[in-house]
């Protein structure tokens, strides 16, 4: 089915999930859910398969371990991988659509040559200038988690100090909540990964099979809620 828009009924939906994160309320909306959140998301997803394969996440919280976790989560997510093992998410959610693209964590022998590459200064300097250019497009940068100094071996008031104290790299974009949906025409979430990519493509970071986004676990089993919301 062509991608039409993620309607303002999901939202609405995922507003009163919050207020009522229950199983009694879960069986009585599901086919809302259904309607408004997953299959428009599932189209959103073919829509983008150029940046994919995408898989979608559970809706439901794992609470085996934690008792003070809702059952359900409050936001339907997407991951796909492109060639060259960037990542790229989409998140439907009260607060409408977010985006992002990037490699959320690397490997270590990856961030090796990724702190070389921005050590480098033909190098560092177009991935420098990238990551500017990317944030005066209003996107967020981040990654899984940074140092609190300079990487051993780098001194602390490296010119690029603050690209060097990541452990990755991602660019992440919240368009928000508007009236009726999402263009059709052209899905924001398709906008952002095209964007982004000259930060986060494969050619701009020395890393060859970056680690998936988050790791150790298989796609239907990630918990979405630690993505760009931890960063």
């Amino acid at each position: 089915m062509a991608f039409r828009g993620l309607p303002i009924e999901g939202v609405e939906f995922y507003e009163q999930l919050t207020a009522d994160n229950s199983r009694a309320f879960w069986l009585a909306n599901k086919g809302r859910y259904d309607e408004c959140v997953k299959q428009p998301m599932l189209d959103l997803c073919e829509e983008l398969a150029e940046f994919g394969p995408f898989h979608m996440f559970r809706p439901y919280n794992d609470v085996r371990f934690s008792k003070s976790k809702p059952p359900y989560k409050t936001q339907q997510g997407a991951y796909g991988e492109s060639e060259g093992g960037a990542g790229h998410y989409i998140q439907f959610s009260a607060e409408g659509l977010m985006a992002g693209a990037g490699y959320y964590a690397m490997a270590n022998d990856q961030l090796q040559r990724f702190r070389v590459a921005i050590d480098g200064e033909a190098t560092g300097t177009e991935l420098a200038a990238l990551v500017a250019e990317t944030e005066n497009r209003k996107y967020r940068i981040g990654a899984i988690d940074e140092l609190k100094t300079a990487p051993r071996g780098y001194p602390k008031d490296h010119p690029r100090i603050e690209l060097l104290r990541r452990k990755g790299l991602i660019a992440v974009r919240e368009f928000g909540r508007r009236s009726g949906s999402t263009p059709p025409a052209q899905p924001p979430a398709s906008a952002n990964a095209g964007r982004a990519s000259p930060t986060c493509a494969p050619g701009s970071m020395p890393t060859s099979a970056p680690a998936p986004l988050p790791p150790t676990t298989a796609p239907s089993e990630r918990d979405d809620r630690a993505l760009p919301r931890n960063l």
